[in-house]
């Protein structure tokens, strides 16, 4: 396994880090009720994709 020769710097170690940022989810609109969701998934809220009806997809009670 390889070791570090040398001790990384703050500089270097925090210009890497920089990169780590979180980014939002991409949301686009349900074509059924409007509501926001996320591409390629059912919608939360009324549960449709792609035209047909999905009740697995509605909210369950672990989902809060």
């Amino acid at each position: 396994m390889a070791v570090p020769k040398r001790k990384m710097s703050r500089s270097n170690t925090r210009s890497r880090r920089a990169n780590w940022k979180a980014e939002l989810p991409t949301l686009t609109t349900c074509p059924q009720c409007k509501a926001a969701k996320q591409p390629h998934i059912a919608c939360p809220s009324c549960g449709t994709y792609n035209g047909r009806h999905y009740e697995t997809a509605e909210r369950t009670e672990h989902q809060g």
